[in-house]
């Protein structure tokens, strides 16, 4: 595994982000571990955390793409922090956008966050986690509303590996429905991979039985 991987999966442990225990997600399934990208919460890790989103976008996609579209409310900061770390890194001045929950009849109206979108944007979606491909139902009626897009990709933080609405991966059926390409930093395999039975801080996060629920959990609803 590379190690800017293992480095991105300790940066989301001590971020406090990456946690394992028993949880009900978004989509209902019951999950024995949890990634909440609202837990980056200071300067520190909100330029780590677009630094690593950048070099994973760039490797991915390059660099010839306009806007960086994350959808309310936690693409919001993903999308700034990856645009700075954007002009950072590489010189490219990388437009954010996010769409608003509701939209906004006064002053700054609409239903967009950041940057206009126009037509021939090229856009590239940033979201933390896809699990059952619900999120991408509602972003990619928006962007489409809004002008003639088109959007080269979307990256997430974590690839659960868990089906979407079929038997495939969520980010593999995102990927067929809409024809755009999907990515992500790190894998659920590869989080497996560089912490079972391993000590870490002074803690073992996925011993035996940790791992148990984990294969459970995908004997149950793992991607074939």
């Amino acid at each position: 595994m590379e190690q800017y991987k293992k480095e991105f999966i300790e940066f989301m442990v001590d971020s406090n982000v990456l946690k394992f225990g028993e949880f009900t997600l978004k989509s209902g399934r019951k999950s024995p571990f949890f990634m909440n990208a609202g837990a980056y919460v200071t300067g520190s890790q909100l330029k780590k955390l677009g630094e690593y989103y950048a070099k994973a976008i760039y490797d991915n996609y390059g660099a010839d793409f306009d806007v960086l579209f994350g959808p309310a409310y936690k693409g919001i900061p993903l999308s700034v922090a990856t645009s700075i770390a954007f002009s950072t890194l590489y010189g490219r001045e990388i437009r954010y956008c996010s769409n608003r929950k509701e939209v906004k009849d006064h002053g700054d109206v609409g239903i967009l966050l950041g940057s206009d979108l126009n037509d021939g944007d090229r856009v590239v979606i940033i979201e933390d986690v896809t699990t059952s491909g619900k999120s991408i139902e509602e972003t990619f009626p928006i962007l489409r509303a809004q002008a003639n897009v088109d959007v080269v990709g979307m990256m997430v933080s974590l690839n659960r590996q868990e089906r979407g609405k079929t038997q495939q991966n969520a980010l593999a059926e995102i990927r067929e429905i809409y024809g755009i390409e999907t990515g992500a930093i790190v894998t659920m395999e590869e989080v497996v991979e560089h912490l079972y039975n391993k000590t870490y801080n002074g803690r073992v996060l996925i011993d035996d039985k940790t791992k148990e629920a984990i294969d459970a959990y995908y004997a149950q609803y793992g991607a074939k």
